[in-house]
C-alpha cells in the first residue's frame, strides 16, 4: 500500500496551504515535521511542502494544485 507523507514544518504558510488542498480532496496522508529528523531537514529544508510517496519514493514538490495531487496519487496507485 502506498503511504503518503506531507513533509512540512511549523509556521510554514505554504505547508498550511498544501494541507488544506489535501483535506479538500480527502486524501489520506501523514503529516511529518522535517525538524524532527536531521536527514529530512537537510534534504527538504528549501523544498517543503513536499508530498512523498514512501512506497515508490516519488516526490511532489510545491507548488502543486489539487489536480497535481490527484494525478500524483493516481500514478502512485
Amino acid at each position: 500500500m502506498n503511504k503518503l507523507l506531507l513533509l512540512s514544518t511549523s509556521a510554514c504558510h505554504l505547508c498550511e496551504q498544501a494541507e488544506e488542498l489535501l483535506q479538500q480532496i480527502d486524501i489520506a496522508y501523514q503529516k511529518i515535521d522535517i525538524a524532527e529528523q536531521e536527514q529530512w531537514q537537510e534534504r527538504y529544508a528549501i523544498k517543503i511542502p513536499v508530498l512523498l510517496n514512501t512506497h515508490e519514493q516519488r516526490e511532489l514538490c510545491w507548488p502543486f494544485s489539487i489536480d497535481d495531487i490527484q494525478a500524483f496519487v493516481k500514478i502512485a496507485s
